[in-house]
């Protein structure tokens, strides 16, 4: 035979076998390899992680609530069955679930919902130690307002904080003892989150007035709807946006003391950041402590600590931009800021290096021209990647609004923020903590991107070193930092006194 005829009998042969193998593969399809359940106030999560790329079609039906989901290509396994016993009793939006091998390589699997929801689905491409994942997002028809949230905390706790009670006993905030000054031109005086409050609090009954109208949520309608299968690139479909916040109430009279004032106190609200959460562990030291928990930890005890404190009379109130283990994007902890009209920002993080020699704490402010340091620029990128580990759904639309609304910081709102690192840098000195930096460092972070609320994160220590790792799991160590982080913020206030102004965004 000829040379040329046997090279086409090897080529031929070669393709014989590629395309065997190739018909192989896609009758095996996906394997899924793990499936995790995050549930929260503001949303639940259903990760199904497999070795490839896996596509869905859903269904939404409106009585009872109920979502089907059909993920083709694949078989039932172990893996998958092990998602109905993830369901736990508290979940917020999932009852239950039931899952079956539907039609030969596509499971169906069946959410029997505690509410009506607006369901988001879409695919995540391999990051981290992530293979491929599908996420399904479970939202409230009516996205959570976390002003109201906050209003609701704030009446809940009222007869601890507050000391004052209306002629029918109900407590409610009462005006400070002494105005605050202001450092700053005043827009002008009124506080909507006390006054709001306040007004709720003097409401004969809970049928006397509706619940303040929320702008910008469309609801869906209750008929059975399909949702359209997920697109072909990832993550494409909009976060569902924080709706914007309802006009300031008209000042109301407040029960003091038997008498009554104009306006209720001024109060001052700190948001707490605390980093990463759900699929995002944050970093994870060598005896396996992840970040997520201990910043969650040390959050949950300094707002204790601002919850019970006051800044020249007026009550202070902590809000959390996420209070459990779920992920938050970093574009989405800002907008929760800004709608609670906060005073202040502390993001609270665990540091991580590449040799477990590296130690301290480091408190960072934002920079709009360069990392003050190397080390500072390679933390803010790593931080910054949060969004592509956690998972976010943005299309290119909401990209350019978060971008958008990320370059707005402005040269007042950093040198405030650098007065309150600073501030913070000294009182963790003092606890006998090692500082990585004496001074307060500057990088891109876009988490301390708000334009008008002075920003800082703290890296409490770094868990990758193992003397500091244990040191952020004991107890009395969490207490001294968070002690250590409500002094910084209350000699802050002490040289920079609140604003007496109305919290208008």
């Amino acid at each position: 035979m000829k040379a040329g005829g046997i090279k086409r009998r090897v080529l031929l042969q070669g393709g014989s076998i590629a395309l065997m193998l190739g018909v192989h593969q896609i009758a095996r399809g996906a394997t899924i390899l793990a499936v995790r359940v995050w549930p929260a106030a503001d949303y639940t999560r259903v990760t199904i992680e497999s070795d490839a790329r896996l596509n869905s079609q859903q269904l939404v039906v409106g009585s009872p609530p109920r979502l089907a989901v059909d993920i083709e290509g694949i078989d039932l396994n172990p893996e998958l069955r092990e998602l109905v016993g993830k369901i736990k009793p508290g979940d917020p939006y999932i009852n239950g679930l039931r899952v079956g091998q539907n039609a030969p390589k596509v499971v169906r699997i069946v959410f029997d919902l505690k509410q009506a929801v607006v369901p988001q689905v879409f695919s995540l491409a391999p990051v981290a130690a992530y293979k491929h994942r599908l996420v399904l997002d479970l939202y409230p028809e009516q996205a959570i307002d976390p002003m109201e949230a906050l209003i609701a905390e704030r009446l809940r706790d009222a007869p601890k904080s507050s000391g004052g009670t209306s002629s029918n006993g109900t407590a409610v905030a009462t005006a400070p003892t002494a105005p605050v000054t202001p450092v700053r031109p005043a827009t002008p005086a009124g506080d909507p989150l006390g006054e709001l409050m306040a007004q709720q609090s003097m409401r004969p009954g809970p049928s006397t007035t509706a619940p303040p109208v929320i702008a910008g949520n469309d609801r869906p309608t209750a008929s059975p709807v399909i949702v359209a299968p997920p697109p072909s690139v990832a993550g494409t479909a909009p976060i569902r946006p924080i709706p914007p916040p309802p006009p300031a109430p008209p000042p109301v009279a407040v029960a003091r003391g038997g008498a009554t004032a104009s306006r209720t106190d001024r109060i001052i609200i700190v948001a707490l950041d605390p980093g990463h959460g759900g699929e995002d562990p944050g970093a994870i030291g060598p005896n396996g402590t992840r970040e997520k928990d201990i910043v969650l930890q040390v959050a949950h005890r300094l707002r204790e600590r601002i919850n019970a404190g006051s800044v020249n009379g007026s009550p202070m109130r902590a809000f959390l931009t996420r209070d459990a283990d779920f992920f938050v994007p970093l574009g989405v902890r800002v907008q929760k800021a800004r709608r609670v009209q906060a005073d202040l920002f502390v993001s609270i993080h665990a540091d991580a290096f590449t040799t477990p020699a590296a130690r301290g704490a480091s408190v960072f402010a934002l920079s709009q021209s360069g990392a003050s340091s190397s080390a500072a620029r390679w933390l803010a990128n790593k931080e910054n990647d949060a969004d592509k580990v956690g998972g976010v759904n943005v299309g290119n639309h909401e990209a350019q609004v978060q971008r958008a609304l990320l370059d707005m910081s402005t040269t007042a709102q950093i040198n405030d923020s650098l007065k309150l690192g600073g501030a913070m840098l000294g009182e963790i000195k003092g606890i006998g903590a090692r500082l990585h930096k004496g001074q307060v460092e500057q990088a891109g972070f876009a988490v301390l991107k708000a334009p008008d609320i002075p920003s800082v994160l703290v890296e409490t220590a770094f868990i990758s070193n193992p003397e500091e790792e244990a040191n952020l799991r004991r107890v009395e160590y969490q207490e001294s930092l968070a002690d250590a982080l409500m002094r910084g913020i209350q000699r802050y206030f002490a040289q920079n006194p609140p604003l007496a102004r109305s919290r208008q965004l």
